[in-house]
């Protein structure tokens, strides 16, 4: 069956986005012998969900309109800004969210109730999460735009 530019682009990425986080809960469940529905759909982690649903749009453009083309140059320079922020900024904000949350405790440890509220800090990705998610999108691109 042959499927539309659009459609083609938009599965790739929103499937290789599913699988990355599929996995995140499967692990999670694995390691921990526990169902954590919020792993569908919580950030970090490996692989990168953004990488992978990032690169696999870049790829499926590149491969409908050839990697030599304007809108893989555009898809592919939104993906290296996606992947740098989740390696990067992102990843930076937990690691400061995670100092803020110590503090937090520490200074408010005789008045729990002030102290309760947490900030998030598995946000970012490391290098190798980004990497693996961008190769997990470009596979699966592929595998769907040959089937």
């Amino acid at each position: 069956m042959q499927l539309s530019n659009g459609v083609e682009i938009i599965l790739s990425a929103i499937c290789a986005n599913s699988l990355a986080q599929i996995y995140k809960f499967v692990v999670y469940f694995i390691a921990n012998k526990q169902f954590n529905f919020k792993r569908l759909f919580q950030t970090g982690g490996m692989p990168s969900s953004h990488s992978s649903f990032m690169m696999a749009m870049t790829t499926s453009v590149g491969l409908l309109t050839g990697f030599n083309s304007v809108a893989c140059a555009i898809a592919l320079t939104v993906t290296l800004v996606v992947m740098y922020d989740a390696a990067g900024l992102r990843r930076a904000v937990g690691r400061q969210a995670s100092v803020l949350n110590q503090i937090v405790a520490e200074i408010f440890s005789e008045h729990p109730h002030l102290s309760s509220q947490r900030f998030k800090e598995f946000l970012g990705h490391t290098p190798v999460e980004v990497f693996i998610g961008a190769l997990l999108g470009s596979t699966v691109a592929i595998w769907i735009h040959w089937l």
